[in-house]
């Protein structure tokens, strides 16, 4: 008996022109979702979902990758079973010229900040 042909996976992802300002900015408030981003800023290549370092479960990273995909911030992609994440950066700069290196520059000024 032979195995039934089943589709390639895809992940939805919204085109930036109907992304809000508003919902980049709520997914960007999140301290755990920052850290992804920033992540994916330094590495300057696409990463799987189990190479993150986050303080978080991985179903709440799962969560977390889920509301940065939806806001545009990132792209997910399957190679075989992997997730592959990958920042957007080049697509949200032509939307919102200077907001994401200006969150990335912040968040890594509070990383190096420490305890206040």
């Amino acid at each position: 008996m032979t195995r039934p042909r089943t589709a390639a996976r895809t992940v939805e992802h919204p085109e930036l022109p109907d992304v809000s300002l508003q919902q980049v900015l709520e997914a960007l408030v999140d301290p755990v979702r920052r850290l992804v981003v920033a992540q994916l800023a330094r590495a300057g290549e696409d990463l799987s979902c189990g190479t993150f370092r986050a303080p978080v479960s991985l179903s709440t990273l799962t969560h977390h990758f889920n509301v940065l995909r939806e806001a545009g911030v990132i792209r997910q992609y399957y190679v075989g079973t992997a997730k592959m994440n990958t920042l957007r950066a080049d697509e949200m700069e032509h939307r919102f010229p200077g907001l994401l290196t200006a969150v990335l520059a912040a968040a890594a000024a509070e990383e190096g900040a420490g305890p206040a």
